[in-house]
């Protein structure tokens, strides 16, 4: 140990709770200024059980997978599609495993953007959870707008953003904007339960999808056409952006163009770790699901994203609609080339499901993010209140009613803003996995030179920081380069907006923040990982060994 450390840790009393083998030399003095203890304030009860955590990685996967995937085809061939969703699998992955391991230290309320303020910079802390609150709350809308389309599949009045009379939309849009807000009022407990369900759908549908679309590929159809990788040679495996001239170099563009397709997709992973002051043994179940979420980023997204590349030609005349129904998903367009009928409702109703519960989950994320940043002091501490049940009412509230935006894409006049939020919402998140993945960087200096063992905590990545420096950089190159396309042909300046307006804000939340409350960027000897944060003892219980063989198959699933 250096001079400066031992020197610092005479000035240091120690102070505070200690988690049991961790530490034994010193620990950091909270400040006051930043609410680290929160333990008075925070209400919130660990009501989600193992179950919920482990298919919340379900929870978030909308249109984005089941329609967008379409758009990612027909942008960049199959073989681009894959390349682009599976770097953008790496980087969802590698910010999953930052917060995982963030998270399975300090279980707490506030989750990474307390965590950036706690171990990076207080004003980084107040722009990372402004920032994703936002495109969290403007995603509920988003959803629940896919959510409205689908149902022109069967009802074609309900058709949106019609000029002059919306017919049916406009109740549709009431409809579901209630009932997601409801889900979420009535607590937790049915947060979890509604989640539990839909993810149990859509993860039968995608391996549902995945068997009917191997046995029509190898010629098992009503047809019985082998298809093989017939459409890999003709028309191609990469597709051209058709930006310039040069093949090669289209092509390469786009693959670029379909990368912020690929991260809609993949959007929300995080939610694992949101709950995670609500989630009843956080560390042994976090740990579980950032485990389990590798087998499943190659089960949903890339087997699906392969095997629609095998089944459907990027040219296909079908990928170009843009009607957000079915009709739309690569694989109905598959199974009606193979002349199977019944599927296509099938497969638009549980897209349906997908799409609310999506919405669901953001509206979730948001109300918990906006809770975390209130107890902080770093939003209006109205939104701590809490019900004796645990439920942070207020903070509900203010995020459900950002689900009304959705009428938005009921006015035609209003289309446009509201195609400006899709696209915010899209581009936000790269920011937040950006500043999950540098917070952990900071995390694992302090935590090294503080004396910690990592290797002790519930969940360590044995490839960190590296793993963090990758999702580091691609995200920040992600934000760059997000809006390539305006810089081709003739400038747009609504689609450079839309491209890169997160930047401005989030750098102004960031400044303003820092030049009002004057804080600093924390060195790793003044990092405080202890003061508030739950032992061992307190977060976790036994866990019940398996009674049959139904209760492990059962621990193995969920």
């Amino acid at each position: 140990m250096s001079d400066t450390e031992k020197k610092f840790q005479d000035d240091k009393p120690y102070q505070g709770s200690l988690e049991k083998g961790q530490l034994d030399e010193f620990v950091v003095q909270p400040h006051p200024q930043y609410h680290f203890d929160v333990h008075d304030l925070d209400r919130v009860q660990r009501r989600l059980k193992q179950r919920h955590v482990q298919m919340y990685i379900a929870g978030t996967i909308g249109t984005g997978l089941f329609l967008g995937s379409g758009h990612a085809l027909g942008g960049a061939g199959p073989l681009g599609a894959l390349i682009a969703y599976a770097l953008v699998g790496t980087v969802a992955y590698a910010s999953l495993c930052s917060i995982g391991e963030m998270t399975t230290w300090a279980p707490i309320s506030g989750t990474f953007p307390h965590f950036a303020a706690r171990w990076v910079d207080p004003a980084l802390g107040f722009a990372v959870g402004w920032n994703y609150f936002y495109t969290n709350a403007i995603s509920t809308p988003v959803e629940i707008t896919a959510a409205v389309i689908l149902i022109t599949f069967w009802d074609s009045n309900a058709s949106v953003s019609r000029t002059g009379d919306t017919h049916h939309a406009a109740i549709y849009t009431a409809v579901l904007c209630v009932l997601v807000c409801l889900v979420n009022i009535f607590g937790v407990r049915w947060f979890g339960e509604s989640e539990f369900f839909f993810s149990i759908i859509k993860i039968l549908l995608i391996i549902g999808l995945l068997i009917a679309g191997l046995v029509i590929d190898l010629g098992g159809g009503p047809q019985g056409d082998r298809i093989g990788f017939r459409y890999w040679k003709h028309p191609g495996a990469v597709a051209g952006a058709g930006l310039v001239k040069n093949v090669n170099t289209d092509r390469f563009l786009g693959i670029l163009s379909v990368l912020v397709q690929a991260a809609f997709s993949f959007q929300g992973m995080e939610l694992v770790a949101i709950a995670a002051s609500e989630t009843e043994s956080p560390r042994r179940n976090i740990t579980k699901a950032v485990h389990r979420v590798f087998y499943r980023i190659i089960i949903f997204y890339i087997l699906g994203v392969l095997m629609i590349g095998m089944l459907v030609a990027y040219n296909d005349p079908g990928l170009l609609q843009s009607i957000g129904t079915a009709a739309q998903s690569p694989f109905v367009i598959a199974m009606n080339h193979a002349g199977v009928k019944v599927l296509p409702h099938i497969v638009n109703g549980a897209i349906f499901s997908s799409a609310f519960s999506a919405g669901n989950s953001f509206l979730f994320c948001s109300s918990r993010i906006l809770y975390g940043l209130a107890l902080r002091g770093q939003a209006p501490r109205f939104l701590t209140y809490c019900t004796v049940g645990g439920l942070p009412l207020f903070a509900v509230l203010v995020a459900s009613a950002f689900s009304f935006l959705a009428f938005m894409s009921v006015s035609s006049g209003a289309e446009t803003v509201f195609t400006w939020f899709v696209n915010l919402s899209t581009t936000g998140g790269f920011t937040s996995w950006f500043s999950m993945n540098l917070t952990y960087i900071y995390f694992y200096r302090g935590m090294k030179a503080q004396g910690f063992d990592l290797t002790k905590n519930a969940y360590n990545n044995k490839w960190q920081p590296y793993v963090a420096y990758w999702g580091c950089g691609w995200t920040m190159f992600f934000i760059l380069i997000n809006g390539f396309a305006v810089f081709f042909g003739k400038f747009n300046v609504s689609n450079f907006f839309t491209a890169y307006v997160n930047i401005p804000i989030f750098l102004i939340l960031y400044v303003g923040y820092k030049i009002v409350k004057r804080t600093k960027v924390w060195k790793p000897l003044e990092m405080d990982f202890v003061t508030g944060i739950p032992s061992m003892e307190e977060t976790e219980i036994p866990e019940i060994p398996p009674k049959n063989i139904w209760e492990r198959i059962a621990g193995i699933l969920f």
